[in-house]
């Protein structure tokens, strides 16, 4: 497995956000970080931007699915974040295939970091395809990872709650596709991550060597809980990092995010899926990001 590391470093982006700036200065309390003010009185917890970006949804069909009609057709359902001025790349693999919807109520959705990338040419060989050997079944292929979306996100915080927003660019309008992974036009939901030393729920999260390995500074964050706010952010520069996604909650928080974001109209020659991931341009690509279709 890769070495667990956070990646660092800077990267000019587009000037597509507006807003607090992210990790700046947080409105805290007299009694200290969002926190409660000394002696008996308490005060509204503070809400702030953590951090904002890019995002991209991409998914992979199973083994062998060339042409891919069906959720049931999916064999993985990935989140890339690009936080505004970094490097990191980090790609999140949700274990339902879907983000939370209307439906789910507060069903919670597992994920997990699955790898932490610093240069757009690394995510872009591990979304491409491949071929390996079976005992069984001899040559399998894999096929390549396909964009479902593309937009910008905000993380923010209140309380013990942080909550990710989400404004879609592309496709115009969801289609098929987006409907079936549940991506909306704007989305939101809250997002916590997980105590490794936690135990886990029955068939449910990593085995103890996947799961993440953070320094002290974050680890010590959690004391007791299970789980904690996104707070900081670099909590998911970490592989093995995992989370979890709640819908309806704290909506608060998430509009706080979504108002902090300003959303580009996006074209086949400047979708940063093209542009700057430099995936190719096919039909199995542009269908899905442009026309909501699957191909």
């Amino acid at each position: 497995m890769a070495t667990r590391r956070k990646a660092s470093g800077t990267r000019p982006t587009r000037g597509r956000t507006k807003g607090s700036k992210p990790g700046g200065s947080k409105a805290t309390t007299a009694g200290g970080k969002g926190g409660a003010a000394t002696g008996t009185r308490t005060r509204p917890a503070s809400t702030y931007l953590l951090e904002r970006g890019d995002l991209f949804f991409f998914y992979r069909p199973d083994v062998g699915e060339e042409s891919p009609a069906s959720l049931l057709d999916v064999r993985r359902f990935h989140v890339v974040m690009r936080p505004e001025d970094s490097e990191v790349l980090r790609l999140l693999t949700i274990g339902r295939k879907t983000l939370p919807g209307e439906a789910d109520g507060d069903r919670n959705h597992w994920g997990f970091v699955e790898r932490v990338f610093r240069d757009p040419d690394e995510l872009r060989e591990w979304l491409g395809g491949g071929t390996y050997e079976t005992e069984t079944r001899g040559e399998r292929h894999l096929p390549a990872a396909r964009p479902a979306g593309e937009g910008v996100y905000g993380l923010a915080r209140r309380g013990r709650s942080s909550a990710m927003a989400y404004v879609l660019e592309l496709p115009e309008e969801p289609g098929e596709v987006q409907r079936a992974f549940h991506i909306e036009k704007q989305g939101q939901f809250v997002l916590s991550v997980k105590n490794p030393e936690a135990a886990r729920p029955p068939g449910i999260g990593l085995d103890e060597e996947q799961k993440a390995e953070f320094p002290d500074e974050l680890r010590e964050r959690f004391g007791a809980r299970k789980w904690i706010a996104a707070d900081p952010p670099e909590f998911l520069n970490y592989e093995g990092a995992e989370i979890v996604l709640i819908g309806g909650r704290n909506e608060e928080v998430g509009e706080f995010a979504e108002g902090a974001l300003e959303p580009d109209s996006e074209d086949e020659q400047s979708a940063d899926v093209f542009r700057e991931l430099e995936l190719e341009r096919s039909d199995r690509t542009v269908r899905p990001l442009f026309e909501g279709t699957w191909e």
